[in-house]
């Protein structure tokens, strides 16, 4: 039995990212170590100077060598992303297993399960390793069958945009 807790935030709305950061600051702060891997983010947080300063406290991982969208991309190349986006995972599947960090952090991680590169299984089956580390998953779809892999499920929506 595990004691990592499972966090979901999804929805269509904006802050999603921003929040599991948030969180990942928060847990640094307390002295513990978080990983972050990023998944159909282009090239996300990559470059970012602020994460890295962070570092050891904040790992960031982006597995996808192609900084342009996912679905901009031909298929080929598609393909070949599939490959490092299940590497990632597999990476994500060892960092549970072994304890590495606190806090793992899967942003995007949903929208693998909407494009049929990983499957709920997939996902359950490596939440399954979590023992202390608890884990945040970000996305845009949401189903009961997601839902059920969490102790807390955040709805983000944006309610005006000027």
């Amino acid at each position: 039995m595990s004691d990592g807790m499972v966090y979901i935030y999804a929805g269509d709305g904006r802050g999603k990212s921003p929040a599991a950061i948030g969180r990942a600051v928060q847990a640094a702060v307390a002295g513990k170590n978080v990983v972050i891997i990023q998944f159909l983010k282009g090239r996300g947080l990559e470059d970012s100077d602020f994460l890295r300063r962070m570092e050891p406290e904040i790992k960031l991982f982006r597995f996808e060598k192609s900084g342009e969208n996912f679905e901009q991309l031909p298929e080929d190349k598609k393909q070949e992303e599939i490959s490092n986006i299940r590497n990632g995972m597999n990476f994500a599947k060892k960092v549970l297993a072994t304890g590495e960090c606190d806090l793992l952090i899967l942003d995007e991680v949903l929208g693998l399960i909407e494009k049929e590169i990983i499957t709920v299984e997939d996902l359950r089956n490596m939440l399954a390793c979590r023992e202390d580390t608890s884990v945040i998953l970000t996305g845009v779809k949401i189903n009961d069958e997601i839902c059920v892999l969490a102790d807390e499920v955040s709805k983000i929506e944006t309610l005006k945009v000027k």
